[in-house]
């Protein structure tokens, strides 16, 4: 029999859904698990004893982890790794599987942007039944989605389920991606020098781009400004790639449509309640924004899907074979 693996669950989002792994790993393992709240002396030791861990979270000041080899990130994005800390022989792994929420609330945003399906409910439901929207007393047409241009910047695992589902609504889909690829769902594809083109020719643009050096704070107050002043922006990437104040001004002054946010620039701590606004600016006084606390990912299918490669990926380190989505393979 295996010597059974030491395996950290660390932080608030892989301890709340431990039950998942323990159902579905089949190779021995042993796992320890620690969030915000528990003593600090619990990580250290967990961490001296770890050889691999599942966590979105690696501050700086988290304690050696000396034989770890393997880190599993529950999520996409590791801006919120510090690497540099970690053993060189740590392989680092990500996962997807959240595009397909994560595409369907895309949709969504767009849909409740044209047909504003809640602003007609809560007026109907004014004194029993408010009519003035009704087709027979002649309100404002709405819009459709159907020949409206969709522009997505970031075509990965997201921008191809929103394109796909995009095109089944009658809409042109247009992308701005560094590595540009025919790709049958496009009807055109830029590199990211392109950018500017997308802007002007999307109603909707979608963003969907990972956080590093090259991406923050990419659509500045010029970049915004070339965009349609009817064009609603879809926010599903990283808060920071767009300039946070630029964004306010350009939507409390009406110079675009509107915006749908799922992505922010203050977040709580792991662990901790409500923080207060997402923003130093009041996104959320806005009547022309579409919020949500960065959630669009968010779907019990999601979940299971996400657990099962973790605990497959755990499988595959505990039996020695090579992981998958590798995205820093050890030194």
């Amino acid at each position: 029999m295996p010597r059974p693996v030491n395996v950290l669950l660390f932080g608030v989002q892989p301890v709340a859904h431990a039950w998942r792994v323990e159902q579905a790993v089949t190779a021995p393992i042993r796992l320890s698990k620690w969030q915000p709240g528990d003593p600090p002396g619990l990580l250290a030791a967990a961490l001296a004893e770890a050889e691999a861990a599942v966590a979105m979270i690696w501050p700086k000041g988290t304690p050696p982890a000396p034989g770890l080899r393997f880190l599993q990130l529950p999520g996409t994005g590791a801006d919120l790794v510090a690497t540099e800390v970690l053993p060189g022989a740590c392989a680092i792994s990500n996962l997807y599987d959240h595009e397909i929420p994560i595409a369907e609330y895309v949709m969504l945003g767009m849909l409740e942007s044209c047909i504003r399906l809640g602003r007609l409910d809560a007026r109907f439901r004014v004194d029993g039944g408010r009519w003035d929207d009704s087709l027979h007393f002649l309100p404002p047409p709405r819009g459709e989605l159907y020949g409206t241009t969709v522009g997505i910047l970031g075509y990965g695992h997201i921008g191809r389920e929103v394109a796909r589902r995009a095109k089944a609504f009658g809409q042109r889909v247009i992308a701005a991606t560094r590595t540009p690829r025919p790709d049958g769902l496009l009807d055109t594809v830029y590199p990211m020098a392109g950018l500017d083109q997308v802007l002007a020719e999307s109603d909707y643009l979608v963003m969907a781009l990972p956080l590093d050096n090259s991406t923050r704070g990419l659509l500045d107050g010029a970049r915004l400004a070339r965009m349609k002043p009817s064009a609603v922006l879809i926010n599903v990437g990283r808060g920071a790639t767009v300039d946070e104040q630029a964004l306010y001004e350009a939507l409390a002054g009406r110079r675009i449509g509107g915006a749908v946010l799922d992505v922010w620039y203050r977040y709580p701590k792991d662990g901790d309640g409500p923080v207060g606004p997402p923003s130093r600016f009041p996104f959320l006084e806005l009547d022309n924004v579409l919020v949500s606390p960065h959630c669009s990912g968010w779907s019990e299918q999601h979940l299971d899907r996400r657990f099962r490669f973790i605990a497959a990926q755990l499988d595959r380190f505990a039996r020695g074979e090579p992981v998958e989505n590798v995205i820093r393979p050890p030194a």
